[in-house]
């Protein structure tokens, strides 16, 4: 197999919001408080919902913007690609960029809608949480259906409400939704509980995989107040490796055997070891603990229950056997920071170096296709999402880097806070 044979589907990748998504999908009588779109007193486009404000912050779309560009500022559409907003124009870049499909998290609601969990009205949030999905099934992905997975907002404050809301959406043909990596970080009951059980059991009833994206707990890793903000983009996949322990340990699966979650934007080269110490610690502690993983290893739990996936990891995929071959998937994280695209496939090729067909087929899409409920070739032929075939569909795709008129954030020795603030959440809070 060669680079241009691939067939790619990103299970991590951003949408950033329109300003017109709420228009027709809204009800009537919230349409004067719905989210909505203001330009901030020093630039920058804003997001409004009750008396706050979210910012599209610059690196979460920089997608063709020369990195001397990028930042913590306040972004305006006109500074991002179009792509980033508008459906069409983001399959024209997927197709530039070799990529077939894409689940796209959400952004100024932050990755699992903390933003309408913070809400004081809690109808008016309701509205907007089925509004956006609404939107995002509807109109976003179903713009392009062979290209565009959708993915769902979950509704935080009411386990019994978020799955009314999981039975609607996937009656719908949505099969992701996506979660906190630890709700306890948001003022929610933990994994350790039984709280989430009507939520968890509907996703598990209707095909729906719980996705936990890193900063959904809208808490990052920070070591020190003056670290360069490198620390904390290098710590990301901490968060990860943090939840995965929590939920292997939780019982939640014991007691939902059918569910299944993703781990998104973790990486994956640390997994051999956090499961290898999660199996230590339960063989040497569970007879005091009272620990009853009902006669399964850690290991075997998370083989079992959870997905995994990467950008760029090439220890991650020498052991890939080790992590649950049958369960990693790739990404791309478009428009974001650490995205590879318009590389992604080159990247990635690089990774793949000596694994089988059999093992790339998997990573690339049919594991993809397995955990979503997603078969792009009952729409799009098998022959056309090739790498080859999809740039050359792209061809009039402009994917040099240039300029956007951004303004440069200030360095300062608090960046790495305000990065982590920031960027793990998407907006002030």
């Amino acid at each position: 197999m060669q680079v241009e044979d691939l067939i790619l589907i990103s299970v991590d990748d951003h949408v950033v919001e329109p300003p017109t998504m709420f228009d027709a999908h809204i009800p009537a009588k919230y349409k004067d408080r719905a989210p909505h779109v203001v330009k901030g007193p020093d630039g920058g486009d804003l997001w409004a919902f009750e008396d706050g404000f979210a910012p599209n912050v610059g690196l979460n779309a920089v997608a063709g913007c020369p990195p001397e560009e990028y930042g913590l500022d306040p972004t305006e559409y006109t500074q991002m690609r179009p792509g980033c907003y508008d459906a069409d124009e983001r399959v024209r870049d997927m197709s530039a960029g070799g990529v077939l499909a894409g689940i796209n998290f959400p952004t100024f609601p932050h990755f699992c809608g903390q933003l309408f969990l913070r809400a004081k009205d809690k109808d008016l949030a309701l509205a907007s949480v089925r509004a956006y999905n609404d939107w995002h099934i509807d109109e976003w992905a179903g713009a392009h259906p062979d290209r565009l997975i959708p993915i769902t907002l979950p509704v935080l404050w009411d386990p019994e409400l978020a799955a009314e809301e999981i039975r609607r959406v996937a009656a719908k043909g949505a099969h992701a939704v996506t979660f906190s990596e630890n709700p306890t970080k948001l003022g929610l009951p933990s994994y350790h509980t039984e709280y989430w059980d009507p939520f968890l059991r509907a996703c598990a009833d209707n095909d729906v995989v719980v996705n936990i994206h890193i900063g959904s707990s809208s808490s990052m890793n920070i070591t020190a107040p003056d670290a360069p903000p490198e620390v904390m983009i290098a710590l990301t996949p901490v968060n990860s490796l943090m939840a995965v322990t929590d939920l292997v340990f939780s019982g939640i699966f014991k007691r939902i055997p059918n569910l299944q979650m993703a781990l998104s934007e973790g990486g994956i080269g640390w997994l051999p070891y956090a499961l290898e110490r999660a199996d230590y610690v339960y063989q040497h502690h569970h007879a005091w603990t009272f620990t009853d993983l009902g006669g399964r290893l850690p290991s075997q739990v998370f083989y079992d229950h959870i997905w995994t996936c990467f950008i760029d990891d090439p220890v991650g995929v020498k052991l890939r056997d080790q992590v649950g071959i049958n369960k990693i998937m790739w990404e791309l994280d478009y428009p974001h920071s650490d995205s590879t695209w318009p590389h992604g496939p080159e990247k990635l090729f690089k990774d793949l170096a000596g694994v089988s067909d059999a093992d790339i087929n998997k990573i690339t899409h049919e594991n993809a296709m397995r955990a979503y409920s997603f078969d792009p070739f009952t729409i799009r032929p098998k022959e056309k999402s090739t790498v080859a075939a999809l740039r050359a569909e792209a061809a009039d795709v402009d994917i040099e880097t240039k300029s956007m008129g951004r303004r440069k954030a200030e360095a300062d020795s608090g960046n790495a806070a305000l990065l982590g603030s920031v960027a793990a959440t998407g907006a002030n809070r």
